[in-house]
């Protein structure tokens, strides 16, 4: 007998889980198929989540190792126990996938264990895990599978010596000597990681700078930061092959001059690629687009009646938060409502240390359009709290509308920038100008002062500097 359900949600990722609970919440039967052992996609499994709490415990190891004793802290020799810190990973991840189990039971969701495969509008096939399959029926079908590492040609992932951030999130051991393949996101953060915890980190870039859709000053003052760490940076030089022998990799690195790099593992971190393999796109008509996207409309719904996708699968930032409030968006307009996301307002962060965040248009976008824009930037060098706390790198930097003073971009470098950012974003949303911010009182030490004195100096009256 088939099941038949309001919304059928394929993918129990960030984008997928919400989607699932909020249509739900709205009184929508839902189901939520997902092929994992544990629910939360890439993000809570593979991604986000563990590497945050690798970020965090090799932090505090870094701290121990190097910044304590100027706080009269003095712990003697600092030993790594690598084990108990992946343990402690995994145990991370096992209450939050679990967490959302729960959720899904709160919210009366079916989660439907097993891969999902489109036979038809309104008609999704379930394979179970057990290798049965049975068809279930679906008012509103809605493609959530998120992305997967995008593989480079002619090398071979193996996870033991050449990587994707999978096995760079799994290593038993910490390689005397790591080469990671791409100054993103992914490999800023995971280089981070294993730089604390004693590797001697490459980054290898194929373009002239890392972050390359941050706004330019970010990505120079986070190279610079990272550099005088002991990261070190190749950038216009790409991977064109790997030799192995027992003991090493061999990298033939092209730029201007070729050369050989070696290494005791290689993480390639070349970016993400949807993931809508063997989803019965095809067979049912779906639309893609030459990068391999599903073409949706805004209102997120594609070519085909009762097909909808959101999240990594279509247009724009591969983000955990841009897929949930998606998510939160189809499931309102199929129960009627009108959900507006203002993409301008999605704030991107990468958590290295110092962290950067950026919400809004970079000034590279505004030249670009043509915007005349004043510039306020404040440096945490002049932030009480941020001096207190010993981590004065970076600035605040607030970019405003020259006629109107509306708050176009906001991009900090810094600590806590991932925190920081919530209020730009805020800002954004409600079309503030700089003159709101400056005019709201900050508590004070805070480093969100950081934030108010970059709005004032967009006017040329900042306080402190």
């Amino acid at each position: 007998m088939t099941d038949r359900y309001d919304v059928v949600v394929i993918g129990g990722g960030p984008g997928g889980y919400v989607a699932a609970i909020r249509a739900a919440q709205l009184g929508l039967r839902a189901a939520c198929v997902d092929m994992r052992a544990s629910l939360g996609g890439t993000c809570l499994n593979i991604g986000c989540i563990p590497s945050k709490a690798l970020l965090q415990s090799s932090e505090k190891f870094a701290d121990a190792r190097h910044s304590l004793a100027d706080h009269g802290v003095d712990l003697g020799e600092v030993r790594l126990d690598l084990a108990r810190m992946m343990d402690r990973k995994d145990r991370v991840v096992t209450t939050l996938t679990r967490g959302v189990e729960f959720l899904f039971r709160k919210n009366k969701v079916d989660w439907l264990k097993g891969a999902g495969r489109l036979v038809a509008p309104g008609r999704v096939v379930l394979s179970a895990a057990d290798n049965e399959a049975h068809e279930i029926e679906a008012g509103a079908i809605i493609i959530a599978t998120g992305s997967e590492s995008a593989p480079l040609p002619a090398i071979a992932v193996d996870e033991r010596r050449i990587l994707s951030s999978t096995g760079a999130l799994a290593l038993d051991h910490v390689p005397n000597r790591l080469a990671v393949i791409g100054g993103g996101y992914i490999g800023l953060e995971l280089g981070s990681v294993w730089h604390r915890l004693g590797s001697q980190v490459t980054v290898i870039e194929l373009l002239d700078r890392i972050v390359p859709t941050m706004d330019r000053e970010l990505s120079g003052g986070l190279q610079r930061a990272l550099t005088r760490q002991g990261i070190r940076f190749e950038l216009g030089a790409k991977l064109a092959a790997v030799r192995e022998s027992p003991d090493s990799l061999s990298l033939e690195i092209e730029g201007v001059e070729r050369r050989i790099l070696e290494a005791e593992a290689v993480l390639i971190a070349v970016g993400r690629r949807p993931y809508t393999q063997r989803l019965g796109l095809d067979a049912v008509g779906v639309a893609c687009d030459a990068q391999g996207r599903i073409i949706v409309d805004d209102g997120f719904a594609t070519n085909i009646p009762g097909i909808y996708a959101i999240g990594d699968v279509i247009r724009g930032a591969m983000l955990a938060h841009k897929a949930e409030e998606e998510g939160i968006a189809i499931a309102e307009r199929l129960a009627g409502q009108k959900p507006f996301i203002n993409y301008d307002a999605v704030p991107a962060v990468i958590y290295t240390s110092p962290e950067v965040a950026s919400v809004g248009k970079t000034e590279e976008e505004l030249k670009s359009a043509a915007i005349a824009y004043r510039i306020g930037k404040f440096p945490f060098t002049a932030n009480p709290r941020a001096r207190a706390n010993g981590e004065t790198e970076g600035f605040v930097k607030i970019l405003a509308e020259v006629s109107t003073d509306r708050v176009l971009g906001v991009h900090i470098i810094g600590p806590d920038a991932g925190t920081l950012i919530a209020e730009a974003a805020l800002a954004i949303e409600f079309g503030a100008s700089a003159e709101d911010i400056a005019r709201t009182p900050h508590a004070h030490p805070t480093l969100n002062e950081a934030v108010k004195e970059a709005a004032l100096t967009v006017a040329g009256r900042a306080i402190h500097i």
